[in-house]
């Protein structure tokens, strides 16, 4: 089995009407090329433009069941094709940094609220999530096990690790931050400790505080029949804006599940009891 993922990484438009016409053209031009699954920057409504005050907060914020989000199901439904939309999210009297994960039927399964949200900047306002679930994500060829990580989730095990112990095959990663050596690491490393692929949609160069460099790992950092080790790295896009698609092969992935030795096989968990306290 064979997923084709494609990361839209788009510049941000001037309003949330203007980023949904862009996304969902973005969308059809992925299908158009095969893919599987879209996914979409951090917080695509507004661009990861955060108001620092509840009137701008209210404003901006949608409902997941908003016909901005709503509409993108419509559409996954009719492209036959998952799509990982992000949003500024409105929650009763709560604002989050959202996902949702419609399926090839235009079925939502799987809504993520960020965990680890940026406190020390702009998403000091947000309410963090409080789970990270992990949902059966039917695509065309069959299943594939799949959760969620924006951003700064990512510089935390624990986030990849849940996942993992939850069944996750493959985490989507909405980003919106420069990527350099260091944070494309802490990506590699997720994967590869978890044995699962990790797929990272940034925004392009001149979108403010980004330059593009979305990637997917795919966790397989060796094979038995072949000699040495094996980049993990399957895509790595330039800085320009673009869709950027790449075949993540699941047989191979779930092959290497089953023979090696990271994961959770080897693990004591009865000595980290320091973890649950802190």
């Amino acid at each position: 089995m064979h997923v084709r993922i494609a990361l839209l990484q788009l510049l941000a438009e001037d309003s949330p009407e203007h980023q949904k016409v862009k996304g969902a053209e973005a969308c059809r031009q992925a299908r158009a090329a095969g893919a599987d699954i879209a996914l979409f920057p951090e917080m695509w409504n507004t661009g990861y433009w955060i108001p620092g005050d509840r009137e701008g907060l209210a404003k901006w914020a949608v409902y997941a069941d908003d016909p901005w989000v709503q509409d993108f199901g419509v559409l996954a439904g009719e492209l036959n094709m998952a799509i990982g939309i992000t949003y500024l999210e409105k929650l009763g009297t709560k604002v989050r940094n959202a996902i949702t994960l419609f399926d090839r039927k235009g079925r939502e399964c799987l809504r993520y609220a960020k965990v680890h949200t940026c406190d020390f900047d702009a998403e000091s306002v947000l309410t963090a999530g409080e789970e990270f679930p992990v949902c059966t994500l039917a695509l065309e060829e069959g299943t594939v096990q799949a959760g969620c990580m924006i951003c700064f989730d990512r510089e935390f095990p624990e986030s990849a690790r849940i996942l993992m112990l939850k069944g996750a095959e493959l985490i989507l990663a909405p980003n919106a931050c420069p990527m350099e050596i260091n944070r494309l690491s802490a990506l590699r490393t997720r994967a590869y400790e978890n044995m699962l692929a990790v797929a990272t949609c940034n925004y392009p160069l001149g979108q403010p505080d980004c330059n593009g460099h979305s990637t997917v790992f795919d966790g397989v950092a060796w094979l038995r029949d072949a000699p040495g080790v094996r980049d993990m790295c399957i895509l790595e896009a330039p800085e320009e804006e673009g869709i950027y698609c790449v075949d993540l092969d699941m047989d191979q992935l779930r092959m290497y599940r089953s023979a090696e030795v990271m994961g959770c096989k080897y693990r004591h968990p009865d000595v980290y009891g320091l973890l649950s306290m802190h």
